[in-house]
């Protein structure tokens, strides 16, 4: 019987190793195919690092990790995996615990081993799109009805969030992309203005004025750049001086008429 299960656990190691052979050799191929793979600068990687961090709301933390932890995947179709709060686990919570919940888990998982370029003069860019906030994971069908479903309470404890933290998370950002959350323009103005090194605030603003149809961006040269026919999600303007004041300008414009 022992030899049998050692028997096992080697073919499980070799088929293992097998799939992360594949994927680097994937990987390898593709570097040399793609011509236009280079090492990013120090400080664009640090950029990099520092867009993709997270804010972690401090409401019932402990416990909703807890939770979290206790919480088993199951696979669907496609390499897709789920890693879903059961009903009455979920309607235990609190709302506010339901928001923490949501800013640091997401329920669907999607594998691959495919691996981007890096992005060069990340730091030097304002792009059109955010990046993911959970890697390869993402907000389900309920996450999403939960941000919409509460969008006043959302927006609410991000600003408190924001107010004591004077920073953005990226999935700060995402969730104020998806609830249209237009009103919290002037923070997310004064917040960048602290040391205007989160381009990121920047795109929300400029993804605001998309989401409401705002005429002065949605005619300008710089929607084109980022939104038209040849755009990809790694589409991106220039961070200059000018385009800062043009963004931060429009978007100041945009919420003064909106909310009248």
């Amino acid at each position: 019987m022992l030899k049998i299960m050692i028997i096992k656990a080697t073919r499980y190691r070799q088929l293992f190793f097998l799939a992360l052979a594949i994927c680097s050799s994937n990987l390898l191929f593709a570097q040399v195919d793609n011509q236009e793979w280079k090492q990013a600068s120090a400080s664009s990687e640090a950029y990099s690092k520092s867009r993709r961090k997270n804010t972690v709301p401090p409401y019932g933390l402990v416990k909703v990790k807890a939770m979290i932890a206790g919480t088993k995947s199951s696979g669907g179709d496609n390499d897709v995996y789920f890693t879903v709060m059961s009903p009455k686990n979920y309607q235990s919570l609190s709302l506010r615990e339901k928001f923490t919940y949501h800013m640091i888990h997401a329920e669907v998982e999607s594998q691959n081993c495919d691996v981007s370029a890096p992005i060069l003069d990340e730091d030097l860019k304002v792009f059109g799109t955010l990046p993911d906030a959970f890697d390869e994971k993402s907000w389900s069908e309920r996450q999403l009805n939960f941000l919409i479903s509460n969008r006043d309470s959302v927006l609410a404890l991000i600003s408190e969030s924001v107010n004591r933290s004077k920073r953005v998370g990226l999935n700060y950002k995402i969730a104020i992309e998806h609830v249209n959350g237009w009103e919290i323009i002037p923070l997310l103005i004064r917040t960048y203005k602290i040391d205007r090194k989160d381009h990121d605030i920047l795109t929300v603003l400029i993804q605001l004025m998309k989401k409401n149809d705002y005429q002065p961006f949605m005619t300008s040269a710089s929607y084109v750049k980022l939104y038209g026919a040849k755009s990809t999600d790694r589409s991106f303007i220039d961070f200059n001086q000018a385009n800062e004041d043009l963004i931060l300008s429009r978007a100041e414009a945009f919420y003064n008429g909106r909310k009248k």
